[in-house]
């Protein structure tokens, strides 16, 4: 998906993956009964920060990135409504590691940017995040079931999730908890999964 798409995206509101609130699977892994400790989170294609602040509210170090700096301006002033700091960057996401060049992440988020990108753009998108995971790092996004939708996102599956992101393990994939996504009339159904991923520890390889 082209910055242009996000940028008209945002400007009509629509905008299913920034929903304003926090994915059960997301407090899940945060606050749940086997919450990660809190280090540092990279929410990708951010939005308006909603996850991103709410990570933060958490004792998370988090970087919020995306491509469109009308939304990141909006999450700017959400953070500091919120009282906490977020570190944000305006970049494409296929080249998030040169971007934030000296970091890695224990928890990375995305909600609904990954199954919308290129080939091409995905291959940049898995080798920078790859690179940027700290070993052991979780992974959680979102991900339309594969079909045509035209200028929406076509959506990836399982089969290529896993091929694409070697070096990590599939932890679990299951259907969105929440099941809201509103998408227009005339497009296939989202049918919206979540996956979560761990990187391998090199003593796991």
């Amino acid at each position: 998906m082209s910055m242009v798409f996000y940028q008209l995206a945002y400007q009509v509101g629509f905008k299913p993956w920034d929903r304003g609130g926090i994915p059960q699977e997301l407090a899940a892994l945060v606050e749940g009964p086997q919450a990660l400790a809190p280090g540092n989170a990279l929410d990708l294609g951010c939005g308006t920060g909603t996850q991103a602040i709410y990570l933060a509210q958490q004792g998370w170090r988090v970087t919020g990135v995306d491509v469109v700096e009308r939304v990141l301006h909006a999450a700017r002033r959400k953070a500091a409504a919120a009282g906490v700091s977020v570190t944000w960057s305006q970049c494409d996401v296929a080249r998030v590691a040169a971007a934030i060049p000296g970091h890695t992440f224990s928890l990375l988020f995305d909600q609904g940017c990954f199954h919308g990108l290129s080939d091409a753009a995905r291959a940049g998108y898995v080798e920078g995040t790859t690179r940027i995971a700290a070993p052991g790092a979780h992974f959680l996004f979102a991900a339309f079931t594969p079909r045509r939708r035209g200028p929406l996102p076509r959506g990836i599956g399982r089969e290529e999730i896993e091929a694409r992101f070697v070096g990590w393990e599939l932890l679990w994939n299951r259907r969105d908890a929440e099941d809201e996504i509103r998408l227009p009339p005339f497009v296939p159904e989202a049918d919206l999964s979540w996956y979560l991923l761990r990187k391998h520890s090199p003593s796991s390889i």
